[in-house]
C-alpha cells in the first residue's frame, strides 16, 4: 500500500538533495518519477529542483488553486508513475496536501514531500501543519545550529545581515536564512535576556 510521507527540516538540511537522490534511485531502476516543486516565486513555466551542492533536475510547478491528484492521475494516463516527490511542500495548500494523500490512496503511488516544517518567526506553514496531521510516515531531517545542537528553527535576515523579527511568512526574491536550535533562536528574536541562558555556552 502506497504511503504519503513528510520529510522536514530547517534551512540547509538537505532536503533537496535528498529528494533527487531518492528520485535518481527510482529511474537507475527503470522507474518513473514526477516532481513538483513550488512555483509561487518562480517566473515562467519551467520548474526546477536545485540543491547547494549542484544537483538539479526540471521540475513541474504547483501554485495555488492547482488540483495535484488531476495531473499526477491525467500525467498515469500515458506513462506510469512510480512515486511522486514534492520540493518545497510548506507551499501546498490545505487541499493540495488531501489530493496527494488521494494520490498513494486511491492511484497506489507513494509521495514524498520535502519541507520546512516551520517559519522565520515559529509558525507552521499551511502545508507542513496538514502533512503533519494526515502523512502516513514523518521523518525528520536533521542540520545542526552554530552551537553544535539539532536545529530546528530559522531566522531571516535582512540586507544589513541582521536579523527580522517581523515580516510576510514568505518573502519573494533573495533572502538569507539561518538554522538555529530552539534556544538560541530565542535569543536572536529577543523572546528572553541571553544571559538567561545558564550553563549553555554561546561560540
Amino acid at each position: 500500500m502506497a504511503k504519503l510521507y513528510f520529510h522536514y527540516a530547517a534551512m540547509d538540511a538537505g532536503k533537496s538533495t535528498m529528494l533527487l537522490q531518492a528520485s535518481y534511485n527510482y529511474r537507475e531502476r527503470g522507474m518513473t518519477t514526477m516532481l513538483f516543486v513550488a512555483g509561487h516565486y518562480r517566473k515562467g513555466d519551467e520548474g526546477y529542483i536545485s540543491t547547494r551542492i549542484g544537483l538539479e533536475s526540471e521540475a513541474e510547478m504547483f501554485r495555488d488553486g492547482d488540483d495535484l491528484y488531476a495531473r499526477v492521475s491525467e500525467h498515469t494516463q500515458s506513462t506510469p508513475v512510480h512515486c511522486v516527490f514534492v520540493d518545497e511542500a510548506q507551499f501546498l495548500e490545505d487541499a493540495q496536501v488531501w489530493q496527494l494523500a488521494r494520490v498513494a490512496d486511491r492511484l497506489n503511488i507513494p509521495v514524498m514531500c520535502y519541507g520546512l516544517r516551520t517559519d522565520f518567526q515559529g509558525n507552521l506553514f499551511s502545508g507542513s501543519l496538514r502533512l503533519l496531521a494526515i502523512a502516513d510516515e514523518l521523518r525528520e531531517v536533521r542540520t545542526i545550529c552554530r552551537c553544535g545542537r539539532k536545529a530546528t528553527m530559522v531566522v531571516r535576515l535582512g540586507p544589513d545581515g541582521k536579523v527580522l523579527r517581523q515580516g510576510a511568512q514568505v518573502s519573494i526574491g533573495k533572502t538569507a536564512y539561518v538554522s538555529l536550535c530552539r534556544r538560541h533562536w530565542e535569543e536572536e528574536l529577543g523572546r528572553v535576556p541571553a544571559e538567561d541562558f545558564v550553563g549553555f555556552a554561546t561560540p
